[in-house]
């Protein structure tokens, strides 16, 4: 929807920005580098000729390339931890066991509870904006971050945490959407395949129903209090 008529309608409100849909891109993006350290382990794996290694150096090459392997697999397997909440004892080991050597890769979960920090509804809006402005002086030296950085930098993450200042104020709009689309559907049932006649009694009807709707409340109100009587 166009902000200027929002504006023009309700003044200087601050937009809130459903967090489920930022939280959803940074994930996203965390989760695409998590899988290009992936390739890029792959892509260091060492080429073998067919046939069992007979050599010293080739049964080297042949556990690293099978240790890389590996270690590629429990990325894959495991690319939940990087990215969850909450983590409990078991997968906190896990995490450690897959990152050993990969310093990077605990950066990016570090990274993660940090972001999710932010939405910490103990905190005001103002604390929050404290901490996303120190977040992205510290990440702007990571030049490999490209995707997440461009997350964490859009001005849509401010505007997500708009509801820590509302305490009745939910953090997603998620019952508002479903209700736009069950409406947006109802309207593409009503004008899809319709002549104009029809149309223009279609809005005739609505509106002459919601014109007597105050009036069926009362009778409605009416019934019932002599239904009790």
């Amino acid at each position: 929807m166009d902000p200027e008529p929002i504006a023009a309608v309700f003044g200087a409100v601050p937009h809130q920005v459903c967090t489920f849909h930022v939280l959803r891109e940074v994930v996203n993006a965390l989760l695409s580098a998590v899988a290009q350290e992936r390739k890029r382990l792959a892509a260091g794996a060492p080429k073998l000729p067919r046939g069992r290694p007979g050599s010293k150096a080739a049964r080297r090459a042949a556990g690293r390339k099978k240790r890389i392997e590996q270690k590629v697999g429990d990325l894959f397997a495991h690319r939940s931890v990087f990215v969850q909440r909450r983590l409990s004892p078991s997968e906190r080991a896990t995490l450690q066991r897959i990152t050993r050597g990969l310093p990077q890769l605990r950066r990016l979960r570090a990274l993660m509870e940090e972001v999710y920090r932010l939405f910490d509804r103990r905190c005001r809006t103002a604390t929050a904006l404290a901490k996303l402005a120190d977040l992205r002086r510290r990440l702007r030296r990571f030049g490999w971050l490209g995707a997440v950085l461009k997350k964490l930098l859009s001005p849509g993450l401010e505007k997500a945490l708009v509801f820590l200042d509302e305490r009745l104020l939910g953090a997603t709009s998620n019952a508002v959407e479903r209700g736009n689309r069950r409406d947006r559907k109802m309207q593409k049932t009503v004008y899809r395949v319709r002549t104009q006649r029809a149309i223009e009694g279609r809005l005739g009807l609505d509106l002459q129903r919601e014109r007597q709707g105050d009036g069926r409340a009362n009778t409605t109100r009416t019934l019932h209090k002599a239904r009790a009587a």
